[in-house]
């Protein structure tokens, strides 16, 4: 939609997102990286080095990596000589270590997998070399492998000369043991990665599957296809199927009660979605609905456009009509529009202004328990002013847009202006603060909690059935 209507879909932005604190990760092996380092430092050649790094332009993630450098030293150098112990200092952190001795006459190669496709580096080639390799979860993504390695070869007489020369490898790919699968499984399985705090590793999860969002909220609380236990501080459920679901992620306590909150997604076949659930809040794969094609409309739970499922003939109106609509209102109607999205801009700013309070508690009652070392009892932020804040906004809101639809509609705007409006809003305003309030509930589990995100859920489905009803109505 061009002008008019993109003074909407400007204020209806993403919430801000609360300050969290990071998962414990998986660490690094800083011995081994230190010692390898050194060596290139001291001892790499600098001509012949080969560096890449690919990051994800959404998240900016390292989704791979690689740092090949030659070197040439004696084997009394200080770096060199501590190349066996660095590798068994870190061996803990590793789940694959191997070495490889001169005489052992098998070669090894290491098989870099990423999102383009695949290679295979030689590291050992012949019997005459030495090899440490290691392999590790990288610390911010766990489907990523780290593998440091080191070859070498000594030169001369060894009575005479102890000089070697070798490779350091310091490579990120893509974990073969996750990715390397068929390609008919990966296409048809979905999976659901989640890890737990350590004070909250006695929990469970109920799994929910349904085809639809009104079956999914028929469901009743034992209506669950799995309950998943966590092992390790991780659990992780999967499932293949045949086509997009939506389903329900429901934490059940040590106690067996249910969690008053829980997470609806959708289940898309051949995606993994990845959570880390802290005491009262949770971090999630940030990037999944973008994957899943939410923004294409593809989500089962909140469509942000159109998805047309009454049969071959019904068409929504294409953006040529808005563009001819937006040529044809007056100057006075245009002025009316922005003075009225002006508004609507002030509503949202006011909502983001609450959420990011709500995340300076979050951030206080953390600072606070973790300078105490309080864990598990520690102080939690008490949210009841908040929610009622949230609550009058939205009802404001509400009055707002709707004085936006009676004035747009007076003015005959094309439908599709209309659907893609009501797309737009409940993806990224009543959707965003949705997510928002369930992590408010699991710190604050209030029943004025409750009662504000059952506000803004039936506001959710108020504008769904409006679009709903657009997205259905007869063509002629």
């Amino acid at each position: 939609m061009k002008r008019i209507i993109s003074l909407l879909l400007i204020v209806c932005s993403p919430l801000a997102i609360f300050a969290d604190p990071s998962a414990d990760q998986p660490k690094r092996p800083e011995k081994v990286i230190a010692n390898l380092n050194a060596i290139i430092e001291l001892h790499g050649y600098k001509t012949g080095q080969s560096f890449a790094i690919n990051r994800n332009p959404n998240t900016n993630i390292i989704e791979s990596s690689e740092k090949i450098a030659t070197f040439s030293c004696f084997t009394y150098d200080a770096s060199f000589e501590t190349i066996a112990e660095s590798f068994m200092a870190d061996e803990p952190l590793c789940y694959q270590i191997l070495h490889m001795v001169p005489g052992n006459t098998e070669s090894f190669k290491l098989k870099v997998v990423t999102n383009e496709g695949s290679k295979t580096i030689v590291l050992r080639s012949k019997k005459e070399q030495e090899m440490w390799l290691m392999c590790t979860k990288n610390p911010e993504n766990p489907q990523l492998r780290d593998a440091y390695a080191i070859v070498w070869e000594e030169m001369g007489d060894d009575d005479v000369n102890f000089e070697v020369e070798g490779t350091v490898y310091m490579i990120t790919s893509l974990r073969p043991d996750v990715y390397e699968k068929t390609a008919e499984s990966n296409k048809r399985m979905f999976k659901i990665e989640g890890r737990v705090d350590a004070n909250i590793a006695d929990s469970l999860y109920n799994i929910y599957i349904a085809d639809s969002r009104d079956a999914l909220y028929a469901l009743n609380d034992d209506d669950y296809v799995a309950c998943v236990p966590v092992v390790n501080k991780r659990f992780e459920f999967q499932t293949e199927l045949d086509h997009p679901m939506v389903g329900r992620l429901r934490c059940i306590f040590p106690d067996g009660s249910l969690c008053s909150a829980w997470i609806d997604l959708d289940f898309v076949p051949g995606e993994t979605y990845r959570i880390t659930v802290h005491n009262g809040y949770y971090d999630e794969d940030r990037d999944y609905e973008r994957r899943v094609g939410r923004q294409s409309g593809r989500s089962l739970l909140v469509p942000d456009s159109p998805r047309v499922a009454v049969g071959d003939t019904t068409s929504v109106e294409s953006d040529s009509e808005m563009d001819w609509w937006v040529k044809t209102i007056s100057p006075e109607q245009k002025m009316h529009f922005e003075m009225k999205g002006k508004v609507l801009e002030s509503d949202m700013q006011a909502l983001q202004g609450i959420y990011e309070r709500v995340g300076e508690k979050f951030s206080e009652a953390q600072d606070f328990n973790k300078k105490r070392g309080l864990v598990g009892n520690g102080m939690t932020p008490h949210l009841d002013q908040f929610y009622e804040e949230i609550v009058s906004l939205n009802k404001k809101m509400d009055v707002d847009i709707q004085d936006f639809i009676k004035e747009a509609k007076a003015a005959h705007i094309p439908t599709s202006g209309l659907i893609e409006l009501y797309g737009r809003m409940l993806g990224e305003t009543y959707s965003e603060q949705n997510k928002k309030l369930t992590v408010m509930l699991l710190a604050d589990p209030s029943k004025k909690g409750k009662k504000t995100q059952k506000y803004v859920q039936k506001m959710m489905e108020k504008y769904m059935e409006e679009m709903n009803k657009l997205v259905n109505e007869p063509k002629w």
